[in-house]
C-alpha cells in the first residue's frame, strides 16, 4: 500500500465518514474480525441482531406493529433464525402501498431513494445513516480482500443518476482526493470508447468498478482497436448490478490482465454478497440474513434453487425484513477455502440488462432507459423491447390510465437517447408476460 493510499484510508476517508455521521469505520473493523468466526458464532450474532430489530419494529414501525398483531407474531417469541419464516414476505408492491407506515416513529435523517433496477418495478424507499454506514463498511471490507483500498486509483464505469447527478464541486474534490474517476456508462460510441481507453491508460488504476456488460464492452473495443490494457498494473475489476456471465469474466480478465470480483446487492436489499480471491461468494452475514424460498415462501435447504429473500439487520428506521429480491439463487453448505466463516451463495441467477443501439449506431446501456421510466409516477411494471433500430416498444402497467403528457414524456426521453426519428410505441397492458423463470423481467433484445 502506498503512503498516499494509507493516508486516505486511515485518515481522510474516516474523517469524511465521521462528518457525514456514518459508522462505517468502526463497523468495518468489527467485520474484519467477525469474518473469521465460525458458523455457530455468526448465527448467534445474527439472532441477537434479529431479536433487537424485531423488538424495535414491533413498537416503532406502524406497518410491522399492525402486521405482527394480525398474524399473532411477537418479537419476544423469536428464539432461532428459523422463527423468521413465520413472517410474511415483503415485496415492492407492499412497500409502495405502505411507504409511510414503514418509517420508524423514531427515524431521523432518512434519505429518499428510488430504484427500478432491471426488474421494471420502480420503488421509493428510505435509508438511514446507520444503514449507509453498514453498507459502506461491507463494501470496504470486500474491497480490501483484493489487496486494494480506498485511495488507490480507481476508474468507475457507471450510469446511475444518483452518482452522475452528484458531480458538483464538493463531489469532484472528494473524488480527486480518493483518486476515483467516474466515466458514464450510458452512451458508448466508438469515439467515447476510444476516450475511455485513453483515460484508463493515463490513470493506470489499481481497480476498475462497473457493470459487467459495460466493462466487457470496453474490453471488446480495446481488442478490436489493438489497444493493450493488460500492462497497467490493474489488480482487480469489481463488477455488480447485473449477472456476470463466464464469457464476460474471461474477456474482462484477459484484456485488462486482472481477476474479476463479482458483487451482489442493490440500493434496496443492501450489500448482500461479494466474491473473495478464492472464488467464494460470501454473504455479509453480520448484516444480512439470506433465505432461499420456494413459490410459497417456504425456506429451502442448501443446494436447492429458489428466490433469494433478504433481511437487512441494520434497517430499523425503514425495515427490509424477508424482502423479495426477485432473483434466483442457491446456498452453499461447504466452507470457502479462504477460511472465512461467512456463508456462501453457490449460485446467483440474477437479472440481466443488455445494451441497445441508437439510430446513429451508438451503443447505449439499457439502464439509460430504465432510469427514465422508474422515476415516473403511477408506473408499476414495464418491459422494453427494441424491435430494430427504428422501432422500440414499451409495455407499461400503471395504477391508472396514462395521461397523454406522461406518454409524451416517455417518448421524448427515449428519443433523446435513441434518436429523434425512432418510433417509440408505448402500450398499456394489464400485466407483463412472464418469462420461463416465472419472474417479471426487463428485457432489451440485441439488434443484429
Amino acid at each position: 500500500m502506498s503512503l498516499y493510499t494509507s493516508l486516505i484510508s486511515s485518515l481522510v476517508f474516516p474523517l469524511h465518514e465521521r462528518i457525514k455521521n456514518h459508522s462505517s469505520v468502526a463497523v468495518r473493523k468489527e467485520m474484519e474480525l467477525s469474518q473469521w468466526w465460525d458458523t455457530k458464532r455468526l448465527e448467534a450474532l445474527q439472532l441477537l441482531k434479529l431479536q433487537r430489530l424485531l423488538a424495535h419494529v414491533e413498537i416503532s414501525v406502524p406497518y410491522y406493529r399492525d402486521l405482527f398483531a394480525s398474524v399473532g407474531f411477537k418479537a419476544a417469541d423469536v428464539h432461532s433464525l428459523a422463527d423468521l419464516s413465520r413472517l410474511p414476505l415483503l415485496d415492492k408492491p407492499k412497500i409502495r402501498a405502505h411507504t409511510e407506515a414503514l418509517k420508524s416513529a423514531n427515524g431521523r435523517d432518512l434519505s429518499r431513494f428510488n430504484t427500478g433496477g432491471s426488474s421494471g418495478e420502480p420503488l421509493i424507499f428510505y435509508i438511514s445513516k446507520e444503514r449507509v454506514g453498514h453498507d459502506v463498511a461491507a463494501k470496504w471490507r470486500a474491497t480490501r480482500w483484493w489487496n486494494v483500498d480506498i485511495g488507490d486509483p480507481e476508474v468507475v464505469i457507471w450510469g446511475s443518476p444518483i452518482e452522475l447527478g452528484a458531480q458538483d464541486g464538493l463531489r469532484a474534490l472528494r473524488d480527486k482526493l480518493l483518486r476515483t474517476r467516474l466515466l458514464p456508462a450510458f452512451e458508448m460510441s466508438a469515439q467515447k470508447l476510444d476516450r475511455f481507453l485513453h483515460e484508463i491508460r493515463a490513470i493506470r488504476p489499481k481497480m476498475l468498478f462497473g457493470y459487467p456488460s459495460a466493462l466487457s464492452h470496453i474490453a471488446r473495443h480495446a481488442e478490436a482497436r489493438g489497444c493493450r490494457m493488460d500492462d497497467l498494473g490493474i489488480h482487480v475489476a469489481f463488477v455488480t448490478s447485473e449477472r456476470l456471465y463466464d464469457e464476460q469474466r474471461q474477456q474482462i480478465s484477459r484484456i485488462f490482465g486482472c481477476p474479476v470480483a463479482n458483487g451482489y446487492g442493490g440500493r434496496d436489499a443492501g450489500f448482500i454478497a461479494h466474491e473473495c480471491p478464492q472464488g467464494g461468494m460470501h454473504i455479509t452475514a453480520e448484516d444480512i440474513i439470506v433465505e432461499i424460498v420456494d413459490q410459497q415462501g417456504t425456506p429451502l435447504p442448501y443446494g436447492e434453487a429458489g428466490e433469494i429473500i433478504v433481511t437487512h439487520l441494520a434497517t430499523g428506521d425503514f425495515p427490509f425484513i424477508r424482502y423479495r429480491t426477485g432473483d434466483i439463487g442457491v446456498l452453499d453448505s461447504k466452507p470457502c477455502i479462504c477460511e472465512r466463516g461467512l456463508p456462501l451463495l453457490k449460485e446467483i441467477q440474477g437479472r440481466s440488462t443488455d445494451f441497445l443501439v441508437a439510430q446513429n449506431g451508438t451503443v447505449i446501456h439499457g439502464l439509460a432507459l430504465i432510469y427514465i421510466l422508474r422515476d415516473l409516477p403511477r408506473i408499476r411494471n414495464f418491459k422494453i423491447i427494441q424491435e430494430n433500430l427504428n422501432l422500440t416498444r414499451v409495455w407499461v402497467v400503471s395504477d391508472e390510465r396514462l395521461e397523454v403528457g406522461l406518454t409524451s414524456k416517455i417518448k421524448e426521453g427515449f428519443k433523446a437517447r435513441l434518436g429523434q426519428e425512432v418510433e417509440i410505441v408505448v402500450e398499456e397492458v394489464n400485466e407483463i408476460p412472464l418469462e420461463k423463470s416465472g419472474k417479471f423481467r426487463y428485457v432489451v433484445s440485441k439488434v443484429g
